[in-house]
């Protein structure tokens, strides 16, 4: 299994290289032992990385494909691990009080139409006392188009589907695909209202001036330190954020 966009690093992952980035090692303490329900896990490569670690990883993706391949590449990778197709906003009721942890990460809600909805599956997958931890893109950088000159392509908010054409993918190649897409804007005080809404105990809010991935690389400039920031008339804004919270007992 290869990656041709050479976005993902899959030939290092198989050599034994982890996907899991800095920021997401400062946010996600050690996993050994626990159950970890991965939100939104694309083809597993994160998940695989904290199954590599000593969790139990069960990964969840509407897609079909992604959860296809993420099998495949955990049995070419000898790592063992689950992968269940279904929709985050509509989780199986089997996932129930299973987990100790759920985690997503980056370009995970923008996707999801209804944060009630995707907060109340991950509260009752969890057993009492688990943790949520979800590590996201900052709206702000979501909205900006151009950080010099400033420009805004969407809204900060409201959850309101926002259609626009693709082209290509965001994680490069396949340059002659175009399709229309729909996302749902949310703004940070929407998502951690949502979370308390689900029962939710917020531990804390994190707002990222970097990050060591290249989300948006067209407004994304990376400093001599190796770190990605969005400066806009000389000023750093947020990048990423970062939501710790418990489903208390």
């Amino acid at each position: 299994m290869t990656d041709e966009t050479g976005h993902y690093d899959v030939d290092g992952f198989l050599g034994g290289s982890s996907a899991l980035t800095t920021t997401i090692r400062s946010e996600v303490r050690p996993v050994d032992g626990l159950d970890l329900l991965h939100l939104q896990c694309h083809f597993g490569l994160e998940s695989l990385s904290f199954a590599r670690e000593g969790a139990r990883v069960t990964g969840v993706d509407f897609s079909p494909a992604a959860i296809e391949h993420a099998r495949l590449l955990a049995a070419q990778a000898g790592i063992p691990a689950t992968f269940v197709e279904a929709d985050t906003q509509e989780l199986p009721t089997s996932l129930d009080g299973q987990f100790d942890l759920v985690f997503a990460s980056y370009g995970t809600l923008c996707w999801v139409a209804s944060l009630d909805a995707w907060f109340q599956g991950a509260f009752r997958a969890l057993r009492p006392n688990g943790k949520l931890i979800l590590l996201e893109i900052h709206p702000l950088m979501l909205m900006t188009d151009s950080a010099s000159p400033l420009v805004f392509g969407s809204v900060y908010l409201g959850g309101a589907a926002q259609v626009f054409q693709w082209e290509g993918t965001y994680a490069g190649g396949a340059a002659s695909v175009s399709q229309p897409a729909v996302g749902y804007p949310h703004g940070v005080g929407e998502v951690v209202t949502a979370a308390a809404r689900a029962g939710f105990v917020i531990e804390d809010l994190t707002e990222h001036l970097r990050d060591d991935k290249e989300h948006r690389p067209d407004v994304l400039v990376r400093d001599p330190d190796g770190w990605y920031r969005l400066s806009v008339a000389g000023q750093d804004l947020p990048v990423a954020y970062s939501l710790r919270a418990t489903r208390a007992a």
